[in-house]
């Protein structure tokens, strides 16, 4: 089936930034799935031909990896200061799902192309701080905070999950999504516990 043709406003074209092609390209993703977001197909989006785009996003890995990046920092919200490191991780994880939920065709995209290393360290920063605060060796506190966010994502790819063959993932029924929050509920109660026993309460 053939592109439509990239939309033509009046007056002036449009002006392009990275952050505009970012959020276009997260428009068509949650709108038509992953298959469906090619360059021509964003230009299309943005009223512009394809290849204006490359003078910011060279080519489409490159947007994908921008579209991760500005998802999982959508996803780290800001802590309270005096909030102890395991109320953080889980509220944590809670962001995490919801944005992943929010956006159920991105989760197979998080789960195969990981966030800029410099960027999730720089977004977790208040995370890490309550574990520091509590004496947590840095890469005891990363640990956690991986194994916690895989729990997440692995969970969310098992909720959204199509059969092969389909391009859109299908609304779980009422009962299904009180399955899934309770299941999620109950895994992520058991990792924090488990790490507070390893690192220790309050130290």
């Amino acid at each position: 089936m053939n592109e439509p043709a990239p939309r033509r406003g009046r007056g002036r074209p449009a002006v392009l930034t990275r952050e505009r092609i970012v959020a276009a390209a997260i428009e068509v993703l949650d709108a038509e799935g992953l298959d469906a977001l090619t360059m021509r197909r964003l230009g299309t989006q943005l009223g512009v031909a394809a290849m204006s785009l490359y003078r910011h996003l060279p080519n489409r890995d490159a947007v994908l990896a921008a579209m991760v990046d500005h998802l999982f920092a959508e996803a780290v919200i800001d802590l309270d200061a005096g909030l102890p490191w395991p109320g953080a991780l889980a509220r944590f994880a809670d962001s995490y799902r919801r944005m992943l939920l929010g956006h159920p065709h991105a989760v197979p995209l998080l789960a195969t192309h990981p966030v800029d290393i410099d960027l999730g360290l720089e977004l977790l920063a208040g995370l890490l701080d309550r574990f520091e605060a509590a004496g947590i060796p840095r890469q005891d506190a990363l640990t956690a905070i991986q194994s916690v966010a895989v729990y997440v994502l692995g969970h969310a790819l098992a909720q959204v999950g199509t059969p092969p063959g389909t391009n859109t993932p299908e609304p779980p029924a009422e009962t299904a999504v009180a399955f899934y929050d309770q299941w999620f509920e109950a895994g992520l109660r058991a990792m924090v516990s488990g790490f507070e026993g390893e690192l220790g309460r309050g130290r």
